[in-house]
């Protein structure tokens, strides 16, 4: 075992132990909630390292920076997530690339997926991205929380509206919502941006009679909050991959 692998499963183990224990407060079980691994900035044999001690989803936030690792891990049987903004004028690149655009927000972005996708998958709407063979690409709508500028995220006032559009789309298959909530040094103080995503799903699906299982919220930071708000999903880099390295 390499030392990087061993540090990445060490790792692992503790965020298991982590979520266990926010689980167990909140009534519920571990096994409800997915580590989506954050492997950007990291070279592909970290993705490796972390598969091999178990985990199954890996998240990215560039279509350019996925494009160059790719290759290097498409035997491994996982599930990709776009988790970044996705300018629509790579749409098409993402649909071929991905299982999962966890980012949707706007109607023109979901339009120029759910026709990315056809144009990709061929006449039989089938498509194989690494070995997962699927006639609809998986998606989150990322809903803005907070002030933020610098943020991507549908508002609240818009998205039921755009939900109805997603929901509609004949190769579009609407999973849930994700959002990033401002940087709070106490990440207790972010309880009511993690509640309040789960209200809105849960306003959404009985509204659209979908299940819409999936809520991405949580990162390194602020994970054990997110569970114990419904999270299904967490974002995790830092706790572990390690800090990235500074940008020059």
């Amino acid at each position: 075992m390499t030392a990087e692998k061993s540090e990445i499963a060490t790792n692992l183990e503790r965020l298991q132990e982590q979520i266990k224990r926010a689980a167990k407060r909140a009534g519920r079980r571990a096994e409800e909630v997915t580590i989506v691994a954050v492997s950007k900035t990291f070279p592909f044999d970290a993705i490796r390292a972390a598969y091999d001690a178990g985990l199954r989803h890996f998240g990215e936030n560039r279509v350019q920076e996925w494009e160059t690792k790719q290759a290097h891990v498409a035997d491994l049987r996982a599930t990709w997530h776009l988790i970044g903004h996705l300018q629509g004028n790579k749409a098409r690149r993402a649909a071929n690339l991905f299982d999962r655009v966890d980012s949707v927000d706007s109607l023109a972005l979901a339009q120029k997926l759910d026709a990315a996708f056809v144009a990709e998958s061929g006449a039989d709407n089938a498509k194989t991205n690494g070995l997962v063979l699927r006639d609809r690409l998986q998606v989150l709508i990322e809903v803005k929380s907070g002030d933020e500028a610098t943020k991507s995220g549908v508002q609240e006032s818009d998205l039921p509206g755009l939900a109805e559009s997603v929901a509609g789309f004949a190769h579009l298959e609407l999973l849930g919502l994700m959002t990033i909530p401002p940087f709070l040094e106490d990440p207790k103080q972010l309880r009511p941006y993690f509640s309040r995503l789960r209200e809105l799903r849960n306003d959404l699906a009985r509204r659209l009679n979908l299940p819409m299982p999936v809520l991405s919220m949580g990162m390194s930071h602020d994970f054990e909050i997110a569970i114990e708000e419904g999270a299904t999903e967490i974002r995790i880099g830092t706790a572990l991959f390690g800090q990235r390295a500074a940008k020059a």
